[in-house]
């Protein structure tokens, strides 16, 4: 008889609840028993953790083992939990001493070799292990996100026999390395933008103060390169972002890139791509592409293209940062705090209000495929931006220079904006609540009247009108202003119609 008790670490959502792990041996038909609400790969544990076991050079016991896996109404997925299972066996039969792995946490697939394979979401249990003051043991492979935690509390082995010989022996398991961040450097300069001035004002606009922007303009225009950029030139995530963002890419299919570690991400789904693909979902339950581009650039191009009830489950997300995520076992909950940056042509055939007088759509044509962007869509997307054709000149002007002036001095004012909005209110100017922007916008007199016209002529929801303060506030910040002026008002409100293009 025998029993012994390890931890682990579940996956829901971001968060990574502590598991118990108990091994109880009793009188019985020879069997190992795993209870807790486990799913199939959990269930199919046993006859890994049986395989790894004997080729470490033991043998299962003779007789009935229970494993539990607590809380019990907690669901179990995935094999993160063979190398907790393994070790509590063996404790419970008395193989290896059980107060060496009792204050612990372990995790971990184990091959029928007693190989180590990595598993998904390692960061959350290796920063929450850190929380609890336990050390957490994970695969050799799972080293790079698990260091990020810090790595005076995690420790890695590539095989059970390794674990073994620590738990017996006298020396540990050898400490996670620490992984340095990448430093390459962006090749998506501003200064490769010909023309397009308005358009890359408003960039910089929306760089510095966090806000959405929509692309309008006919094919060739540059609207996909204007949209690539903005990542560049946005500051570089602090230490607590860039763990927020590992920590949703350890989570997700992709896994964790090494590559791309503490730098922006930059999503761009097709338009074929489904709700739960952009949103999440699934069971259980996968962050979506809103949240891989946490803290980063969500780019859809072609926007009227996507399926209307595919770019309605973005409002939500778009107001509160965060989505949520229901089913029948799981309430996820994925953080979504990303930029909008969206691109479409102004008609079906591209060239509606162009000069050229390409266009042959209908008035119903150009209504409809309009249409198939929501106004209330719309009227979250703070910047609207007409991106006209190029003219042959523009084109054939002289390269950029060697030394991108332009893209330099972007990031510069844009990171010198950023700091005084952060000083003055503690986050970007798009989050400001109507309170706050209140407090940080003084209108005066005549600026109010400006403000009310342009109301009642653009049609602006509250929601706008706040928006248009939000961004006159980001523009004065970009000139180094105190106060909000009339030119920055003026050219907020320019950003926020595009008349042009509504049929006649």
């Amino acid at each position: 008889m025998g029993y012994a008790i390890t931890y682990a670490r579940a996956q829901i959502g971001v968060d990574a609840p502590l598991v118990t792990v108990e091994a109880d041996i009793s009188q019985g038909l020879p069997q190992i028993q795993i209870v807790g609400l486990p799913e199939t790969a959990v269930k199919e544990a046993k006859d890994r953790v049986k395989s790894a076991i004997i080729n470490a050079g033991f043998q299962t016991p003779n007789r009935r083992v229970t494993i539990n896996l607590a809380p019990a109404d907690l669901p179990k997925q995935g094999g993160r939990y063979d190398l907790a299972i393994a070790l509590s066996i063996l404790a419970a039969n008395g193989d290896i001493p059980a107060e060496r792995i009792a204050d612990r946490e372990w995790l971990g697939e184990l091959a029928l070799n007693g190989e180590l394979r990595g598993v998904q979401g390692v960061l959350p249990a290796a920063v929450q292990a850190a929380a609890s003051h336990r050390i957490l043991a994970v695969p050799l492979v799972n080293e790079g996100e698990a260091g990020l935690a810090g790595t005076a509390n995690i420790e890695t082995a590539s095989h059970f026999s390794e674990i073994i010989a620590a738990i017996k022996g006298p020396n540990s398991l050898p400490k996670a390395r620490v992984f340095q961040a990448s430093s390459r450097s962006s090749h998506m300069l501003l200064d490769d933008v010909r023309g397009q001035d308005l358009a890359k004002r408003a960039l910089t606009i929306a760089a510095a103060g966090g806000h959405n922007i929509i692309f309008i303009g006919p094919p060739g225009t540059g609207k996909t390169m204007l949209a690539s950029r903005l990542a560049s030139l946005l500051p570089a995530l602090n230490a607590s972002q860039a763990l927020e963002v590992a920590s949703i890419y350890s989570v997700s299919q992709q896994g964790f890139d090494p590559s791309t570690w503490a730098q922006r991400p930059f999503r761009a789904p097709h338009h074929t791509s489904s709700a739960v693909a952009l949103v999440g979902g699934s069971s259980p339950p996968r962050p979506g592409e809103i949240s891989l581009a946490h803290h980063g650039v969500l780019f859809l191009d072609e926007l009227p293209e996507y399926p209307r009830k595919v770019l309605e489950v973005l409002r939500e997300p778009l107001e509160s940062g965060e989505i949520q995520i229901s089913r029948a076992h799981y309430q996820v909950r994925y953080p979504a705090r990303f930029q909008l940056v969206a691109a479409m042509n102004p008609c079906p055939c591209g060239y509606f209000g162009a000069e050229s007088d390409r266009c042959r759509c209908s008035e119903d044509k150009v209504s409809q495929y309009r249409g198939r962007v929501s106004g209330p869509l719309m009227d979250r997307i703070d910047l609207h931006v007409e991106v006209p054709a190029l003219t042959a000149s523009t084109l054939t002007e002289s390269s950029a220079r060697q030394d991108n002036p332009e893209h330099r001095e972007a990031c510069r004012v844009i990171s010198a904006a950023r700091q005084k909005m952060l000083k003055r209110e503690g986050t970007q100017n798009a989050d400001l609540d109507a309170r706050t922007i209140r407090q940080s916008v003084r209108l005066r007199p005549d600026d109010r009247q400006l403000l009310e016209h342009a109301f009642e002529k653009l049609g602006l929801s509250a929601r706008g009108y706040f928006k248009v303060l939000r961004v006159a506030r980001t523009i004065a910040d970009l000139a180094g202003d105190e106060e909000v002026a009339t030119r920055h008002l003026t050219e907020a409100l320019g950003f926020r119609k595009l008349d042009r293009f509504r049929p006649a």
